[in-house]
């Protein structure tokens, strides 16, 4: 395969070569006389110039033959079926179809290749070391899932929640027992409708304090419309099956920065205005205000 490929090189360098000769020889013709050439004989020195050229591109010629030669032959027609039958369009945009589907066969070609070869290369790793470390060890007691946990237990965290954060109203029902719906207001800014899953936070919807409380409904702001979402966004990056609570807290520690929705400027373009609307992301690390067109 190697050697194939050092041959098909050395036949297109070859050609490249026979190109840049031929080239040479129509340059020399279009030029004519020249005045290198001198005053005395200058029809002689053209010809013999000439002559040069064209041994140059004879010699070139036969190098290209010889390469050719010594390629291997493909072992038949690369055949689409009745794809074939688009080169006869006489339309220009047509014949270019045949060209293109032959790339992609040949382009699917090597993908198949790389996948065979990928497979038996993850075929030679073997898992049975893992898999008899974890087999063997002593089972541990099975943990209670976290969806499955007393009213006490979430109502503490509920509790310790609203002590963290002085300036955010939280009022708890329960209209899904056992599973809690927090209404966290923070200041006089929004609100946010938290439903709980056990100790983890299943849905968010943010609205303005004068909207309905109902968990299924959007607000009708646009502002609002976009933190939800972002809120959704965050929800799933703090989402922690083995540390639900840290989940929690973490996640009512970046809601709780939108405090400043209305009043930070954004961290990047330092307007608090971008299409009419304050930079409703905040930085999951650094809670930092931003524009969804600046972070």
């Amino acid at each position: 395969m190697e050697r194939d490929i050092e041959q098909l090189n050395s036949a297109l360098n070859s050609i490249k070569t026979l190109r840049s000769n031929v080239r040479q020889v129509f340059e020399s013709v279009s030029n004519g006389l020249r005045a290198d050439h001198g005053e005395e004989g200058k029809e002689n020195k053209f010809i013999i110039e000439l002559q040069d050229l064209l041994t140059t591109v004879n010699n070139n010629l036969r190098d290209v033959e010889s390469a050719v030669s010594n390629l291997t032959p493909p072992p038949g027609a690369f055949s689409l079926g009745n794809t074939t039958y688009l080169g006869q369009e006489t339309t220009q945009e047509r014949q270019a179809l045949y060209g293109q589907l032959v790339n992609s066969y040949k382009w699917t070609d090597k993908i198949r290749e790389y996948s065979a070869l990928a497979g038996n290369i993850l075929a030679t790793n073997s898992f049975n070391k893992t898999y008899k470390t974890f087999s063997t060890t002593k089972r541990r007691k099975t943990q209670t899932s976290n969806h499955n946990v007393s009213p006490e237990v979430i109502e503490n965290l509920i509790t310790s929640i609203d002590r963290l954060f002085p300036d955010v109203t939280i009022t708890a029902s329960r209209p899904f027992l056992p599973n809690p719906v927090i209404q966290a207001c923070l200041g006089r800014v929004l609100k946010a409708i938290i439903a709980f899953k056990g100790l983890m936070i299943e849905w968010v919807v943010v609205k303005a304090l004068s909207e309905s409380n109902d968990l299924w409904s959007e607000s009708r702001y646009k502002v609002f419309r976009k933190v939800t979402e972002n809120c959704h966004a965050a929800m799933c990056h703090f989402h922690s099956p083995m540390m639900p609570e840290l989940a929690v807290r973490s996640f009512m520690h970046w809601f709780h920065s939108y405090n400043t929705l209305f009043s930070a400027p954004c961290k990047r373009c330092g307007n608090h205005l971008l299409g009419n609307l304050p930079p409703t992301w905040r930085d999951l690390r650094t809670l930092e205000p931003y524009h969804e067109e600046c972070k």
